[in-house]
C-alpha cells in the first residue's frame, strides 16, 4: 500500500486504531527514563501519544498526511506536544544517535524494504538507547488471527535480529509473542513477533 491508500484508509473521522497505546509498548517502556524517542510508520499516533503523555520528547513519522493529521488531533486532545514530520520511512533518514528510544510497530513490507529500513533505525539509537520492534509474525496465518495475509510483509523476529546484525545494538529479546484480540466471537489469539535490542 501506497500513501494514498493509507489516506483512504485513515479519512474517516473515527480512529482505525484504537486510541490506547500497544500492549507490547506498554509493558517493555515501562522501565525506561522518559527521554527523547522516534516512532516510525507512527500512523494515527497513538504510541508517540502515549510516550509524550510519560514525558518523552516524541517525534512521530509517517507517509499519511491523513494520519498524521489525526494523529496531531489525538496529541491535541490529550494536551501534549509531539513533533509530527510526514515523510516515507523507505526515505526518511533520521539522525544517528539521537533517541533513547526509537520504535517500529507492524510495519509490514517486504524484506528489500525492510532491512534498510530497520538498519537506519539501529542507527539512531543513542548510546544506552533502546530499539523496539513489534510486528504482525510470519506464523500468524496460519496459526493466529487477523492481520496481513501476504506472506511477502510478515516476518519473525529472527528476520529482525539478522537485520540488526552488525549494527552494534545488544538483542534483549527475540520473541513470538501472544496478542488477544476481542471480536463478536469472543476472544481471539493473535501472533506477533516482538524484538528489543539495546546500544551500550
Amino acid at each position: 500500500m501506497d500513501s494514498e491508500d493509507w489516506d483512504q484508509r485513515y479519512a474517516g473521522r473515527e480512529l482505525v486504531w484504537t486510541s490506547e497505546a500497544n500492549r507490547f509498548l506498554v509493558q517493555e517502556a515501562a522501565t525506561l527514563a522518559p527521554a527523547r524517542a522516534l516512532d516510525l510508520a507512527c500512523g494515527e499516533g497513538r504510541n508517540a501519544v502515549w510516550l509524550a503523555e510519560r514525558g518523552w520528547q516524541v517525534t512521530g513519522v509517517d507517509f499519511s498526511t491523513v494520519g498524521v493529521a489525526k494523529a496531531q488531533r489525538l496529541a491535541d486532545a490529550r494536551g501534549v506536544t509531539v513533533g509530527w514530520v510526514t515523510a516515507n520511512v523507505l526515505d526518511h533518514r533520521p539522525k544517528p544517535a539521537a533517541f533513547e528510544l526509537v520504535i517500529i510497530f507492524y510495519l509490514q513490507v517486504p524484506a528489500t524494504q525492510r532491512t534498510p529500513i530497520v538498519r537506519s533505525a539501529a542507527g539512531a539509537v543513542a548510546p544506552g538507547g533502546t530499539f523496539l520492534l513489534v510486528a504482525h509474525d510470519a506464523s500468524n496465518i496460519a496459526a493466529g488471527y487477523g492481520g496481513p495475509q501476504d506472506p511477502a510483509v510478515l516476518y519473525a523476529a529472527q528476520d529482525i535480529v539478522t537485520d540488526l546484525d552488525g549494527t552494534g545494538l545488544q538483542i534483549e529479546r527475540s520473541d513470538r509473542v501472544q496478542r488477544p484480540v476481542e471480536t463478536s466471537e469472543g476472544s481471539r489469539m493473535a501472533l506477533d513477533a516482538l524484538v528489543r535490542a539495546r546500544r551500550s
